[in-house]
C-alpha cells in the first residue's frame, strides 16, 4: 500500500526502532558498554550476597529498627519533660524531682501540714522575744550581761537546747494561730481537741519521746479553770456565752513549750481577759535571775486586782486563784520543783540562770480559789518514783504502754483510747493507788463564776530573758 507524507508508525515498530537504535549506538561508544557491564556485575553481587546473608541480615535489620526506636524513645522523654509531661522512663522521674528542689524553700501551707523542722531546713528556728532583765534591787543594771563575753559563751554552749525550745515554740504559735481561725460555738470539745491535736501532731513532727505533745489539750470552760480534757462521749459543746481556756504543750527533746491563751466570744468579757493579760506580762517582766519568786507573785497579785469587769449588771473585781500558780520545767519534765506564785506570801527561793519558767496567772470573778470536780482526764507518771512491783498482767501491760509512749509526760484516756487500749480503768486506777502515776482531775471555782488564763514559757539566758513561746497574737 502506498503512503502519502510521512509513514505511521505503530508502538511495536516503535519499540523495535528504539531497541535497535540504542543498540547502534552502545556498540558505537565502548565507555558505556564496561560501565553497563559492571552495573550487571554488582547487582549480580548484591543478590549472591543477601542469598549468602539469609538470617544474619534479617536479625541486623531487627537490631537497628530497635536502636531506632530507643533513640526516639528517648527524644520522647526529654522533650516530654521539658514540656511538664510525665514520663515514663526512670531517668525522667529522677530529672523532675531534682527540678522539684529547685523550686525554692518549702512555705506553709493553710490549713497548717508542713512541719516546722522543714521550714526551716537549716535547723535554726525564730528567736523568742529577748528581754534585759530587769535591775538588781540596790539598783544595779543588768545591761552588763548582754556584752559580756564570758556570759555569751557560755549562752552559746546551750544553743541546741534553746534551738529545741524555739521549733517546739514555733509550732505552738502556728497551731494557736490555725485553731483560732476556725474556733466558734458550736463545735465538741472533743472536735476541738483533736483538731488541734492533729495539727500539733503534723507540725512537731510527731516521733516517739523524742519530739510530740507535752500534755493534753486543755480546755476548761467558765468556771473551771484547769486541768479538764473531755474523755470518750464526753457531749459537751462550746456556747457563745462560754470562757474557754486553751491550753497545749509541744516539746522537742523534751524542751517543753507550756503555753496558754483564753477564747471568748461575748465583749463583755474583754475587760476579765485583758487583767489577765497584764499580770501575766507583769510577771514575765518581773522574772529575771536572783529574782525571788515570792516577789513576782505579788507583782502579779497588785496588777490583776486593780481591774473590775461588769457581768450582767453586776460588777466584780478580778482575783487572782492563789492555789494555781506557775512553775519550772525541766527536761520532760512539766513541774521542775519551783513554783511561781500569782499572789504575795509565797517562797523567797530565787530564779536561776538556765533556769526555764512557765509564767502562768488565772484571774476568776469567783472566790479565787479552785478545787477538784468532775471526772478526771489528765494522768502522769511520778517523776521520782522507784521501781514498784506489780504482779497483774493488766496492769504490768498499762505501765509498759505508758514508758513506751508518754514517759514522764502527762497523757489522758483519749489518748489511751487512741492507742487502741480498752477495759484499762482498773489498771489506771491500780497505778495510781501505787503512786507510780498521779491523776490529775479538773480545777474549778465556784459554780456560776467565770475563770481567764494567759501562759508564756520564758528561758533565763546567761545574757539576757528570751520570752521564747510570744507571738504576735499575745
Amino acid at each position: 500500500m502506498q503512503r502519502s507524507g510521512m509513514e505511521l508508525l505503530f508502538p511495536e515498530d516503535e519499540a523495535h526502532v528504539n531497541g535497535d537504535r540504542a543498540t547502534e549506538h552502545a556498540e558505537s561508544d565502548p565507555a558505556k558498554k564496561k560501565k553497563k557491564k559492571k552495573r550487571k556485575k554488582s547487582k549480580a553481587a548484591g543478590s549472591a550476597g543477601q542469598a549468602e546473608l539469609g538470617e544474619d541480615g534479617v536479625v541486623e535489620d531487627t537490631r537497628k529498627s530497635l536502636e531506632q526506636q530507643s533513640l526516639e524513645e528517648r527524644e520522647r522523654d526529654e522533650s516530654g519533660l521539658e514540656d511538664g509531661d510525665d514520663g515514663d522512663s526512670s531517668a525522667g522521674k529522677k530529672k523532675k524531682k531534682k527540678t522539684k528542689k529547685k523550686s525554692g524553700p518549702k512555705t506553709q501551707t493553710d490549713p497548717p501540714s508542713v512541719p516546722i523542722c522543714e521550714l526551716y531546713p537549716n535547723g535554726v528556728f525564730p528567736v523568742g522575744e529577748e528581754c534585759e532583765y530587769p535591775s538588781s534591787q540596790d539598783g544595779q543594771s543588768a545591761a552588763w550581761r548582754t556584752s559580756s563575753e564570758e556570759k555569751r559563751v557560755l549562752d552559746e554552749a546551750r544553743e541546741d537546747m534553746w534551738n529545741d525550745f524555739r521549733q517546739a515554740a514555733e509550732a505552738h504559735r502556728q497551731v494557736r494561730q490555725y485553731v483560732k481561725s476556725w474556733i466558734k460555738p458550736g463545735l465538741t470539745m472533743i472536735d476541738i481537741c483533736e483538731r488541734l491535736e492533729e495539727c500539733s501532731r503534723r507540725l512537731i513532727k510527731e516521733n516517739g519521746l523524742k519530739a510530740g505533745l507535752a500534755f493534753p489539750t486543755g480546755c476548761s470552760l467558765n468556771n473551771c479553770a484547769a486541768h479538764y480534757t473531755p474523755n470518750a462521749g464526753d457531749p459537751t459543746v462550746l456556747k457563745y456565752d462560754d470562757v474557754c481556756k486553751i491550753d497545749f504543750g509541744t516539746h522537742i527533746n523534751g524542751r517543753i513549750i507550756d503555753c496558754a491563751f483564753t477564747v471568748t466570744f461575748n465583749p463583755k468579757y474583754d475587760r476579765l481577759l485583758e487583767a489577765v493579760k497584764d499580770a501575766t506580762d507583769t510577771g514575765i517582766k518581773c522574772a529575771g535571775i536572783d529574782v525571788r519568786l515570792c516577789d513576782v507573785g505579788e507583782a502579779i497579785q497588785e496588777v490583776m486586782e486593780s481591774y473590775e469587769v461588769e457581768l450582767d449588771g453586776k460588777t466584780y473585781q478580778v482575783k487572782p486563784i492563789r492555789n494555781l500558780n506557775g512553775h519550772s520545767i525541766g527536761q520532760y519534765r512539766i513541774h521542775a520543783g519551783k513554783t511561781v506564785p500569782i499572789v504575795k506570801g509565797g517562797e523567797a527561793t530565787r530564779m536561776e540562770e538556765g533556769d526555764v519558767y512557765a509564767i502562768e496567772t488565772f484571774g476568776s470573778t469567783g472566790k479565787g480559789v479552785v478545787h477538784d470536780d468532775m471526772d478526771c482526764s489528765h494522768y502522769m507518771k511520778n517523776f521520782d518514783v522507784g521501781h514498784v512491783p506489780i504482779r497483774l498482767p493488766r496492769v504490768k501491760h498499762l505501765l509498759n504502754v505508758v514508758n513506751e509512749n508518754f514517759g514522764t509526760l502527762a497523757f489522758c484516756r483519749r489518748w489511751l483510747d487512741r492507742l487502741g487500749e480498752s477495759k484499762y480503768l482498773m489498771a489506771l486506777k491500780n497505778l495510781c493507788d501505787l503512786g507510780i502515776i498521779d491523776p490529775y482531775p479538773p480545777l474549778c471555782d465556784a459554780k456560776g463564776s467565770y475563770t481567764a488564763q494567759y501562759e508564756h514559757t520564758i528561758l533565763l539566758r546567761p545574757t539576757c530573758k528570751e520570752v521564747v513561746s510570744r507571738g504576735d497574737d499575745y
